[in-house]
């Protein structure tokens, strides 16, 4: 699963690979679930857009949002067939924009953290997601899963699942509401090359849903 991410650097960065207009980006590097944080999704005219979702899927029908688990993950092998999913997965894509993201291994006594970003850090993920509205007696609530695939080389002695990463001359098509057939979306999960990707270990400062700054993503010494 994917439980915790980060996203950070240059605005240009998020525009350049994503296409996006955004007036102010703020750094965070431990991105926790019921937070908000920002996704992209296709636009009126089909442009992307950049909006902010908080992050737990609530589906539109839910009548009590309190009985109801809200999933931070979806598995896209079995998203378009779900209830909980299967709407989003048809209709409603986005891309959630990330510098890396997190995974805890077991060792002795306890779970080392490691941050997984891309080769290099000098570009970002585009997670494959899902959005979903609810209606509040305050407005509208955004919400939004990360969808999760089988392990790749690097990621398999970390973690048996990993996010679903959009390559991003797919991004288009990811988020095209026209396209609806699950077994082509499925097809985006084609595995995430491990040599795209690097992994170290990080502080275990990270677990702390309100911790922040820079020195979460710094490779540490175990």
């Amino acid at each position: 699963m994917c439980g915790r991410y980060a996203l950070y650097g240059p605005h240009s960065r998020l525009r350049e690979q994503f296409g996006v207009d955004l007036v102010e980006l703020r750094e965070r590097f431990n991105i926790a679930p019921t937070q908000e944080a920002p996704v992209v999704r296709a636009g009126a005219g089909g442009e992307p857009e950049l909006i902010d979702a908080r992050w737990g899927l609530l589906p539109s029908w839910v009548k009590e949002p309190g009985k109801l688990a809200q999933p931070i993950n979806a598995k896209i092998e079995t998203a378009g067939e779900k209830p909980m999913f299967r709407h989003a997965f048809k209709r409603s894509r986005v891309l959630v924009p990330a510098s890396g993201f997190y995974e805890w291994v077991p060792v002795a006594g306890y779970k080392q953290p490691y941050f997984i970003r891309p080769a290099g850090g000098e570009s970002l993920f585009g997670f494959g997601g899902l959005l979903e509205h609810w209606d509040s007696p305050e407005g509208k609530v955004l919400t939004f899963a990360i969808l999760t695939t089988a392990a790749n080389d690097l990621m398999r002695p970390i973690h048996e699942r990993m996010p679903v990463i959009i390559q991003p001359e797919d991004y288009a098509q990811w988020l095209d509401p026209g396209l609806t057939d699950s077994k082509l979306l499925r097809a985006f999960a084609g595995e995430y090359p491990g040599d795209g990707m690097e992994a170290y270990p990080v502080s275990r400062a990270v677990g702390n849903p309100r911790a922040q700054g820079v020195a979460l993503v710094a490779p540490v010494v175990t």
